[in-house]
């Protein structure tokens, strides 16, 4: 039941209403070295259904199917010696749980929630849930790499919705650009931060537990998880001055206090097993006074006014005042993490950004609001409704690069359905009698 839970808490994310456990009876199927249990048929249908807002309807047939083709994608994976990375795999594991505990208040809820008895065995699943999915979107890109679209196949695919009446419709979406100050720390607090992790460096040294030091001191929100513990490698999504710290030194060792754009950390090297450290670390992150933040925002509000006042183009502001890095180049224009462009669909945007931006016109800037990184770092920001754009139906001149992605997707939806169609018949597939009678779109039962 634990495997069950923790499929559908990762495939779907958490109903927080949805707790009532799931019962196993049997194994649904067989694919490769892959099993699917009836139970898992149903965690993943209510999930869906829930995610869904109750306006999907799927019978077990089609939803065990869909199963079935994530297995078959793993199985093949592995086969073709597909490689994952495993810091990826770690990072997101951490993220997952970070997230979840701090949704139920802490990790004993969520062990209790999920049926686990201790965090380890509850991260072992994770990762082995985290691991199969990342073959699984590793196989696919494989799969698809070669393909691309044409725009006479664009307007082809276009053309049919508009015949079969299946033009989708396109939600209310707008582009924003940012101007942001960050809260920095006086040099008097950096230096305080610095000293304070030498002197932990040297109680270590002098015979305390560094585990301990990271529980009672690090900012790092994983550490109630994880203690400050990480296995890296030097290709592992860490920031460069972390694998730097991590590769310089020998087993035992403490680093000297190092920056990164998280704060200020020391290392230590536990183990070095081949190309992976074990490590352990303690983030501290200099906190700014009241009267420091005070004068940041003070000094956005005036570049707002300035701005409204036309005494400066926003564009040229960002450039002269925005100390984001990733946006102080391109005129301050966010980017969605979703979708990879510039657009925010107004219906499934964060709910904070969506109260601050919901009401302004376009061309309107929002008031100086305080915001706050995952890592715990503060800034002040402003935003610029650049463009509006209201629900409509797809058009295919104004929303090209959206119906040239669903023609592209459906592409290779169509070539990974053929592959499939072609490895079911050399891969060792076994249906339990129950859903042999099921009409399954591909030849599962090899008629």
């Amino acid at each position: 039941m634990k495997r069950i839970l923790m499929i559908a808490f990762l495939a779907y994310g958490i109903h927080m209403g949805a707790q009532e456990k799931v019962k196993i009876d049997g194994v649904a199927t067989v694919v490769g070295d892959n099993i699917v249990l009836d139970s898992e048929i149903d965690a993943f249908k209510q999930e869906l259904i829930q995610q869904s807002g109750g306006q999907i309807e799927i019978s077990d047939c089609e939803m065990l199917e869909q199963i079935m083709n994530r297995k078959l994608l793993a199985h093949h994976a592995v086969i073709d010696s597909i490689v994952v990375n495993e810091g990826e795999i770690q990072q997101q594991v951490q993220r997952k749980t970070d997230y979840f505990t701090q949704q139920l208040g802490s990790p004993e809820k969520m062990l209790e929630l999920y049926g686990f008895d201790n965090m380890k065995e509850l991260r072992d699943e994770l990762y082995r849930v985290e691991k199969e999915g990342l073959l699984i979107e590793k196989m696919q890109q494989q799969l698809t790499a070669d393909i691309d679209i044409t725009p006479e196949e664009v307007k082809r695919y276009f053309n049919s919705l508009e015949t079969e009446g299946n033009l989708p419709e396109i939600g209310a979406e707008i582009e924003l650009s940012q101007i942001v100050l960050n809260i920095e720390p006086s040099q008097e607090e950096v230096d305080k931060t610095i000293e304070r992790l030498k002197e932990i460096k040297k109680e270590v040294e002098e015979g305390g537990n560094f585990k301990m030091k990271a529980i009672l001191y690090s900012d790092d929100p994983g550490v109630t998880q994880n203690s400050g513990f990480y296995s890296i490698e030097r290709n592992s999504p860490f920031v460069k001055e972390f694998k730097e710290a991590a590769f310089s030194m020998e087993e035992g060792e403490i680093s000297q206090p190092f920056k990164s754009d998280f704060g200020y950390h020391i290392l230590m090297v536990e183990k070095i097993k081949g190309k992976q450290r074990d490590v352990y670390h303690i983030l501290m992150q200099p906190k700014a006074d009241d009267a420091v933040a005070q004068a940041i925002r003070d000094s956005l509000n005036l570049y707002r006014e300035q701005i409204l006042k036309l005494e400066i183009p926003f564009e040229e502001a960002v450039l002269k005042y925005s100390q984001d890095k990733d946006t102080r180049l391109s005129a301050g224009v966010l980017m969605n993490p979703v979708s990879g462009d510039t657009h925010f669909d107004l219906t499934r945007m964060d709910p904070e950004l969506y109260a601050k931006v919901s009401n302004l016109k376009e061309g309107e800037i929002s008031e100086v609001f305080l915001d706050q990184t995952r890592q715990g770092l503060k800034m002040y920001k402003i935003l610029l409704l650049k463009s509006r754009t209201e629900a409509h139906t797809a058009d295919l001149a104004q929303d090209y690069v959206k119906i040239m992605e669903l023609a592209l997707q459906k592409k290779k939806s169509e070539s990974i359905e053929k592959w499939s169609n072609e490895k079911i018949m050399d891969t060792y597939v076994n249906i339990n009698d129950v859903y042999t009678e099921c009409d399954f779109k591909s030849n599962w039962v090899k008629n």
